[in-house]
């Protein structure tokens, strides 16, 4: 398995794969995030802060902005050991954020409040995955789901 951290999409299939409808009902971003050592913003402004610093700026920011689009965040921490298999360096923290459906995500994405935040995003990420997870069939009506929120679309 080859896995590449990425912080903005580079593969256009993966773009026009976003873009499509997706699966009905909720969805659940698995970010795995990789920070810098220290930042580094794009306009090259002089910074103290460390990688995971800056992305916590944004972390906080994209919290209070996930409502406007239906989402929210569900977890996150940081990660500490690998107990099953193997991987060149260890992702730094988890963070699941759910969506209503990837079309909320994608317009959240696209807004421009999320652009304003998004450089400390690009400043404090070495690399991430993303990883769009849905609840198997079944389990919309799960007492699981029911503790996240999660409701019939």
């Amino acid at each position: 398995m080859i896995v590449v951290n990425e912080v903005l999409p580079s593969d256009p299939e993966q773009m026009k794969g976003l873009m499509s409808p997706g699966p009905k009902g909720p969805i659940f971003m698995v970010n795995l995030l990789k920070f810098k050592e220290r930042a580094e913003y794009d306009d090259g402004r002089e910074t103290n802060l460390t990688g995971r610093d800056a992305y916590m700026i944004y972390g906080r920011a994209v919290t209070e902005l996930l409502p406007q689009f239906g989402g929210r965040v569900v977890f996150a921490a940081d990660v500490t050991f690998l107990s099953l298999g193997r991987v060149e360096e260890l992702w730094d923290e988890i963070a699941i954020g759910m969506y209503p459906d990837r079309a909320a995500m994608v317009r959240m994405s696209m807004s421009e409040e999320w652009r304003a935040i998004a450089v400390h995003r690009s400043a404090g990420l070495k690399g991430q995955l993303n990883i769009e997870t849905v609840l198997p069939d079944g389990a919309m009506d799960s007492d699981w789901a029911a503790a996240f929120g999660v409701q019939r679309p």
